[in-house]
């Protein structure tokens, strides 16, 4: 009987049994399906947005620039880089740039702006965008276009004026967008577009001003931009000039949003693998409940390869449609990404379908249900005829090597996928390493929760408190489950928290009495004493007043610049040869300081090699340590020097930094300027300052930090925002593998109800056993994720930000009962059904 039904049994009749059994089970099935659809939405979803992102770039890279390519240098062009334009066919177009307060005239207000000068046809790719159709030819009509968010902001409108120096314009026209402008910085120092003649005749180009020289290029017909950047590169380099072309620029901005998107991928991936975890829970339950009925099939004949197909089948049916909701799920995500960080990006994005993403969506549903699906279903092929007489067999033995070999192929997959997100092999081993350390401290969490509970149980305690402990380790127990998944969730959210507080903590203007928060920057000497007195006149503070000196590097232990530069074989960091430092002399250190190596010497007498202290960061780049020799130019003067001391710098302090610091005495004659830093008390007292400098001063430029560090906790938000999303995913995955959870031991929980009943238990007892458990579980979940978000921040304040960890109690009295709340709503809605149940009923299904 056996081989004809074997014979004749083929694939239409396994389809037909999975089907039916799979209609019986739907309930279970659909929660396993809906273990992988959140998962695989958050994969795709970023996936596809990353791909968008990439293709847009690649797309409007010459849009961006507004040009085929640019010669820039921050100082007037050498004779030699003029040559180099000429034999180019000359600039098609060109810009001087910097940042300089602008007065409005009408109202008297002041504001820091990108003020940028154009001549020619700029941009020739994309458009300057103005609001109601404003014009946009203020070159030929002698007038500006202002940003106009600022016009917004001012009350400003067109046909009014701008002042920079001693140059009055009327305002054209409302200023929406214009290409080679970061919409970041402009939320600093918003663009201002005027003919470029008026910004030379301005009289603002003074010792110390940062001023950008920008040449644009239209490209001639078959010209290539690599060989024409390999070309150019090191010739301009050694003038102190740079080429940037389109295609460099699309390379930059990919390389620039690649890490923030491999970032949030490997979140997906996490949320991806909670539903893998849930996979693996709810087949591994659903298959212990079907051995009996494959033990029956074996009976009537069916093979071990017939019976293990059945479910197999199921199983790859189910993850074909969790992976295909998924993916849908995940391309309807990604159309919110834009609107999140639109601001973040100097383009607008444009959503499309992405073949590859969609692909990779609905293979990864049928490939993962299957694979993690694999430890409980080999256990099929083990099962004994005999079991449908509750003869039980022992089939670790048997089944030993082949759920090794799904581990390992479980384990190979992680790597393998970390590496086609992260595109390194050492990160994805590292990633893979870091998820085992996480996955094994929580299982070791739960598995040593339940071992004391075992050992110093509370006997004497009530019923209630009793058996809601029992319950954490009774067969077919959650805890294991629920601490993973509700700690791997926790750790993210709180992990983000953390970071985001190092980041925000230095940058804080409340946090010293004494911070500036404003700076007046490119004071020359001969201004110092009326611009203190302005100070003062307000009844401001003079915090700082600083002399600022500007350098290169000439020569490093006896090789110039021009060598290092000309030596293939140096690994000294070009920024190096090519900065234009700004230095200050002082004779002592300040609190964002501290020295690591060496002696501070705090003046110098004129004799000799003048000692200098640098910060660690200059000495790695610039490979030169305690005792080594720089000679720097000095506005044409050549300068020796010998490293004194080497300082640790932490750059995150409101306040200014020097890569070099020279002792007193040494700079004091040198071509130099000054940046006053004070504090305002209040927005009034800001304006009214800026106001004077900027009718008394015009040369002088002000940042407002208040104004940046609002951008910046702006940002911060946005992208904790998208890690906040990608961790609801984790959350939610582990709320349905909860579900699943308690869903799939419903009947057991049963049976012990009826029997609790039968020994006088009431219904508001039971209701109180399940709250105290799901309480228990919420609980210890949470706290091990935060413990574990603790020890990864203190981690990344050391190592990665250098900072001092100061942990917030949000995380405790927000997230943990926040859980805890969630956890145990979920817990008793789904237990209702068994509190509810009437014993006779229960008795019946179990005969």
């Amino acid at each position: 009987m056996a081989e004809n039904f074997n014979h004749t049994a083929g694939f239409s009749w396994l389809w037909k049994m999975a089907w039916r059994d799979a209609r019986a089970s739907f309930g279970k099935l659909g929660l396993f399906m809906a273990f992988i659809v959140l998962g695989i939405a958050a994969v795709v979803s970023i996936h596809s947005f990353g791909e968008n992102l990439k293709d847009n770039i690649a797309l409007q890279s010459k849009s961006l620039m507004g040009a085929d390519y640019i010669i820039d240098s921050d100082q007037p062009i050498t004779e030699k880089v003029s040559h180099i334009i000429d034999s180019l066919g000359g600039a098609d177009a060109s810009e001087t740039s910097f940042s300089s307060m602008i007065l409005f005239p009408s109202n008297g207000k002041t504001k820091l702006m990108d003020l940028r000068g154009i001549s020619g046809g700029f941009p020739f790719y994309g458009k300057i965008e103005t609001t109601q159709n404003d014009p946009v030819d203020f070159q030929q009509q002698n007038a500006a276009l202002v940003d106009a968010t600022t016009m917004l902001q001012f009350g400003l409108k067109p046909g009014d004026s701008i002042k920079f120096g001693n140059v009055t314009l009327p305002i054209l026209g409302r200023l929406k967008s214009i290409p080679g402008s970061s919409s970041i910085f402009s939320s600093i120092a918003p663009p201002v577009l005027v003919p470029e003649y008026a910004v030379k005749s301005s009289g603002l180009i003074q010792t110390g001003s940062r001023i950008d020289y920008n040449y644009y290029f239209q490209a001639r017909a078959g010209q290539d931009m690599k060989e024409l950047d390999e070309k150019l590169d090191p010739v301009l380099d050694i003038e102190n000039a740079d080429i940037d072309t389109h295609t460099a620029t699309s390379e930059r901005l990919g390389r620039r949003y690649e890490n923030f998107g491999k970032f949030l991928n490997l979140v997906a991936f996490i949320a991806l693998l909670m539903g893998c975890i849930g996979i693996a829970s709810s087949i591994h339950l659903y298959i212990k409940s079907k051995l009996r009925s494959v033990a029956v099939l074996k009976c009537l004949g069916v093979s071990r390869k017939q019976s293990f197909l059945i479910f197999l089948i199921q199983i790859a049916l189910i993850g074909l449609l969790g992976g295909v909701a998924g993916t849908t799920l995940g391309v309807l995500l990604q159309q919110l990404f834009p609107a999140i960080i639109g601001n973040l990006l100097p383009f607008e994005v444009e959503i499309t379908l992405v073949p590859e993403a969609i692909l990779m969506g609905i293979s990864l549903g049928f490939f993962l249900s299957l694979l993690f699906a694999l430890q409980s279903l080999v256990g099929t092929l083990y099962v004994s005829p005999l079991e449908a007489l509750r003869v039980i067999n022992d089939r670790k033995n048997a089944s030993l090597r082949a759920r090794l070999a799904i581990l390992l192929a479980i384990f190979v997959f992680i790597y393998l996928f970390s590496y086609f997100l992260l595109g390194d092999w050492k990160f994805a081993g590292y990633f893979v390493l870091s998820l085992l350390v996480i996955f094994g401290i929580l299982t070791g969490t739960s598995q040593l929760f339940i071992v004391s509970v075992k050992r110093f149980f509370p006997k004497k305690a009530s019923f209630i408190a009793r058996q809601s402990l029992l319950n954490l380790f009774r067969p077919n127990n959650q805890t294991l489950m629920l601490v993973l998944s509700i700690g791997l969730g926790t750790f993210l959210i709180s992990t983000l928290y953390f970071s985001r507080g190092i980041l925000l903590k230095e940058a804080s203007l409340d946090a010293q009495a004494n911070s500036p928060n404003l700076i007046l920057l490119d004071v020359q000497t001969e201004q110092a004493k009326n611009v203190s007195e302005t100070i003062t006149a307000e009844g401001l503070p003079v915090l700082d007043e600083i002399p600022i000196v500007t350098m290169r590097v000439a020569e490093l232990n006896g090789k110039t610049t021009q060598e290092l530069k000309n030596d293939s074989t140096s690994t000294i960091n070009r920024w190096i040869l090519n900065h234009e430092f700004r230095t200050t002399f002082r004779d002592s250190i300040i609190a964002s300081e501290e020295i690591v190596e060496g002696r501070w010497i705090s003046s110098f007498d004129g004799e000799g090699t003048i000692p200098v202290s640098a910060s660690e960061d200059f000495a790695k780049d610039a490979e030169v340590s305690l005792g080594d020799t720089v000679i720097f130019n000095v506005q044409g003067v050549l300068m020796p020097t010998r490293i004194s001391s080497l300082r640790k710098v932490d750059w995150g302090r409101v306040q200014l930094n020097f890569s070099l610091v020279f002792p007193a005495g040494a700079l004091e004659q040198a071509p130099q300027f000054k940046v006053f830093t004070t504090k305002a008390a209040n927005e009034s007292q800001s304006a009214s300052l800026q106001q004077q400098i900027v009718k008394n001063f015009p040369n002088i430029s002000i940042l407002d930090l208040r104004q940046i560090l609002s951008l910046v906790e702006d940002i911060l938000g946005k992208i904790a925002w998208l890690v906040n999303f990608m961790a609801f995913f984790c959350i939610a995955t582990g709320i349905i593998v909860l579900i699943g959870a308690v869903r799939t031991s419903k009947y057991q929980r049963i049976k012990e109800s009826v029997l609790l009943r039968t020994l006088g238990a009431q219904s508001g007892q039971i209701l109180k056993i399940v709250s105290l458990e799901y309480i228990y579980l919420g609980l210890l979940g949470s706290l091990a994720g935060i413990l574990l978000a603790l020890v990864a921040g203190f981690l990344m304040a050391y190592f990665l930000f250098q900072s001092v960890f100061i942990p917030s109690l949000i995380p405790f009295v927000v997230i943990v009962p926040a859980i805890c709340a969630l956890v145990w709503l979920i817990g008793i809605f789904n237990s209702l059904e068994v509190i509810k149940s009437p014993p006779l009923q229960v008795l019946r299904k179990q005969n």
